[in-house]
């Protein structure tokens, strides 16, 4: 039978949000139409539901390892490029991973207070949490003893750790080891290749967690979903329209308003179309109408769309937040500080593939030994979140970009502050 043209157009995003609401509507059901247990409990809940979800976890942790080792080891073997570059490259970066930082430390903060995930009293909590050891053992368990035994394990810091120093020694003797860059430019590559076949599974592996989800809890579980989207998008907010302003202001003395008038269209798109990379011409055109120098730009823009992911960054310290609370599991500090370093690792050489950051949120969870069955929760809503999140990372391409120009010398004040025209316009490069 010919599949109609309009159901092949559906996106992967949409599948997954019908798959949630399909899932919701079904376990609603079965909470309220269906008595007898045997059908609702036996055979569906604990045996159709519970495989289909779980292979679709499992297909998800599977991934998180190789994934995550392979892009952080190209990831920063590209990056210490940026060395012929001299202290561009290096202000570029240190600003980037600041605002990551601060970007998952607000989303942890607030999603403490507002507590998402309080009330779903989620079962078969798991024992293996590493809320009670101590910032010193944290540090010296970031060292492996073995990286092949922390590979095997998925011992999420030992395997970052040990990816950051191959990517760096890769890069020191680059002329050296062309077979080796090879082998990891192409393993990272399968990786990316194997994540999109994976997320091919998502709509149906969402659709069992959350029929499952809801066949026990009904409309209780409807509460903390609302209350994680809210929190997200008002962390998402407060970066995009507080932090950043904030920075480009204390560096540069700039009025942020001249840059989101600007700048604004490029948030419009990067919205709609869920990417940053899909965005980083209009970026560099309009920074360019601002004054920015082109030489700059070139440079600062496709990094960011490589190592700049606040707004994943803020989803992941959510979601953490919301699993916790879920499982009533008390993070401890250091638990906390290894969210927030393996968050902004997990940025580093991670592609803009849609729906990476929910793999990658796996090896978040793991590093605190959080359950990944809560991801199945916010998986269908995802692909919304996802427009936001674009936004706010293009956003903070565009800042840094502005401060880099600004401390380098190289941004033009007349152009940027209106008191005299840009050379060229994005209007006159897309005239026909």
């Amino acid at each position: 039978m010919k599949i109609p043209s309009n159901i092949k157009e559906i996106s992967l995003g949409n599948w997954m949000l019908i798959g949630m609401i399909l899932g919701f509507i079904v376990g609603l059901i079965l909470n309220f139409y269906v008595s007898d247990p045997f059908i609702k409990d036996t055979i569906l809940a604990n045996n159709i539901f519970y495989l289909g979800g779980n292979v679709f976890i499992k297909l998800m942790k599977m991934l998180v390892v190789p994934l995550v080792f392979f892009s952080i080891v190209v990831g920063v073997a590209s990056i210490s490029d940026i060395k012929k570059i001299g202290t561009i490259g290096g202000r570029t970066i240190v600003i980037y991973l600041m605002t990551t930082v601060l970007a998952v430390t607000i989303s942890l903060i607030i999603a403490s207070v507002i507590q998402p995930g309080a009330g779903l009293n989620m079962a078969s909590v798991p024992t293996d949490i590493s809320s009670n050891t101590t910032i010193t053992e944290t540090i010296l368990d970031m060292i492996p003893d073995n990286p092949f035994y922390a590979l095997a394990n998925g011992d999420m810091l030992p395997v970052i750790i040990f990816g950051v120093l191959v990517g760096i020694i890769l890069a020191k003797l680059r002329d050296e080891t062309d077979v080796v860059n090879k082998f990891f430019t192409q393993g990272d590559r399968i990786m990316m290749e194997m994540t999109r076949v994976v997320m091919k599974f998502a709509p149906i592996g969402i659709f069992c967690l959350m029929a499952r989800t809801f066949s026990t809890l009904g409309f209780d579980g409807l509460m903390p979903i609302a209350k994680y989207i809210g929190c997200v998008l008002l962390c998402l907010a407060i970066h995009a329209f507080i932090v950043y302003p904030s920075l480009l202001v204390a560096f540069t003395r700039l009025n942020p308003l001249n840059f989101f008038k600007k700048f604004a269209s490029v948030q419009f798109f990067a919205f709609s179309s869920s990417s940053s990379n899909a965005t980083i011409p209009l970026t560099m055109s309009k920074l360019s109408e601002m004054g920015v120098s082109e030489d700059i730009s070139s440079f600062t823009i496709p990094l960011g769309a490589t190592i700049n992911m606040d707004g994943t960054a803020i989803m992941q310290g959510c979601a953490v937040m919301f699993a916790a609370q879920a499982y009533g599991i008390d993070l401890g500090t250091s638990a906390l500080l290894t969210v927030i370093f393996t968050a902004v690792m997990s940025s580093i050489g991670t592609a803009a593939v849609p729906s990476v950051g929910i793999i990658t949120l796996n090896m978040v969870f793991n590093s605190v030994g959080l359950p990944a069955d809560a991801i199945g929760m916010i998986m269908g809503i995802d692909h919304v979140l996802d427009m936001f999140r674009s936004a706010v990372n293009v956003t903070g391409d565009a800042i840094c970009t502005l401060i880099v120009s600004f401390k380098n010398k190289s941004l033009d004040l007349g152009i940027y502050n209106g008191e005299k025209a840009p050379e060229e316009t994005w209007d006159d490069i897309t005239r026909f």
